[in-house]
């Protein structure tokens, strides 16, 4: 079942910001529903369901970090990011500490925003980029959401964000993928120390796939890797 959009909830008091990223989230295929203060955010909530939460930190009636510990306890597994001035460390640190899965600060970019959105659609359960539960990947039979990889009787479990790499290599095997793509899509962001994390997840991804000889993932020098797999 394909799901058409993905329903955002934008709560933030700066209308004439909130409006713009309506227009720009929803030219790219969201629905968006903004609310100018905490109180009518959570009252959302409860109202409809969403995909996910963008939510500014300095509200009227109720700020940021208290609707984010709100919408915990209603949906628990509810992506939230957090849009805010608020750069502080000690600020970040507490986004975090509620169960945000990022922090993006103002003034920031459209586009950086948009890529943090999608890299967070791509880990969802129900993400329509998961052809099927089992997927064949040479001798292993990969299971995205039980994180395991398994040949013949051995099982082998990995982390969700092992899952998530491996899923976009395969999405995209036997073409070369950016760099820069692979981390804009991943992290929602291409950044020198996301990077260096991905370096470290490829060598492990190669170790959990050696026992098949015929999958390589091959880096492109320059540009990024290609995975190769034999259909």
């Amino acid at each position: 079942m394909h799901k058409e959009k993905y329903n955002i909830l934008l709560a933030e008091d700066d209308l004439n910001l909130g409006i713009l990223l309506v227009d720009f989230l929803e030219s790219e295929g969201y629905n968006v529903k903004l609310c100018k203060d905490g109180e009518l955010a959570l009252k959302a909530i409860e109202m409809k369901t969403f995909d996910i939460c963008l939510l500014d930190v300095m509200m009227p009636k109720m700020d940021g970090f208290t609707l984010a510990k709100e919408i915990k306890k209603k949906e628990k597994n509810i992506p939230i990011i957090f849009i805010t001035a608020k750069s502080l460390k000690e600020d970040k640190l507490k986004g975090y500490a509620i169960g945000a899965d990022d922090y993006i600060t103002k003034p920031f970019d459209e586009e950086e925003l948009l890529w943090k959105i999608k890299a967070i659609i791509r880990r969802l359960p129900n993400n329509t980029d998961v052809v099927e539960t089992l997927i064949q990947i040479g001798a292993y039979t990969f299971d995205y959401h039980k994180q395991s990889l398994t040949i013949e009787n051995s099982i082998k479990r990995i982390t969700e964000k092992e899952c998530v790499i491996l899923k976009y290599l395969y999405l995209n095997r036997n073409k070369i993928i950016k760099r820069e793509e692979i981390l804009k899509e991943i992290w929602g962001n291409n950044d020198y120390f996301f990077g260096r994390s991905l370096d470290v997840f490829i060598t492990k991804i190669r170790k959990y796939l050696k026992e098949d000889a015929s999958l390589n993932i091959e880096n492109v020098f320059g540009v990024g890797f290609i995975f190769n797999v034999k259909e």
